[in-house]
């Protein structure tokens, strides 16, 4: 993983409100060069399991989410979105932080798929991150549609 440099190690820093844990790279920016999306290595400093590679920072992107979070949307996406869909968005995301595992490593290993969880919708943000990543995470192509209806 490349390693942040100092200037997104203090804008990541600013923008979540401490300091990053483990190491990042910023994967998506907006037009102006801000971090959008970060990708977590899957092992924090201390070797605690990190679950969420990809991580929404983007400060208009994160409330935007957060609106749709707060009006119920992890239930109404949960219902709407395919089950089978769903359960190969955790996979692939699962395959993909897990593919960062250095083979060496022994003890504790992220687990689940998207934000840590094996079935259904955890977080709207995690989501959102992946989809905007690669564009292959139904949940974050189900928000992406409602952000743009506005």
């Amino acid at each position: 993983m490349t390693n942040a440099s100092e200037k997104d190690i203090a804008r990541v820093t600013e923008l979540i409100g401490r300091k990053p844990q483990g190491e990042f790279e910023v994967v998506v920016r907006d037009k102006t060069g801000d971090p959008v999306v970060v990708k977590n290595a899957p092992l924090l400093f201390d070797g605690t399991p990190m679950p969420t590679r990809f991580w929404l920072v983007g400060k208009k992107e994160h409330m935007a989410v957060s609106r749709l979070e707060s009006a119920g949307c992890i239930d109404i996406a949960e219902s709407e979105i395919d089950p089978e869909e769903l359960r190969l968005t955790h996979e692939r995301y699962a395959i993909e932080r897990d593919s960062a595992i250095p083979s060496e490593h022994v003890g504790p290993r992220p687990h689940g798929g998207v934000a840590g969880t094996r079935v259904g919708v955890k977080c709207l943000h995690a989501h959102y991150a992946n989809w905007l990543v690669d564009k292959t995470d139904v949940v974050g192509q189900w928000i992406d549609k409602r952000l743009q209806q506005g």
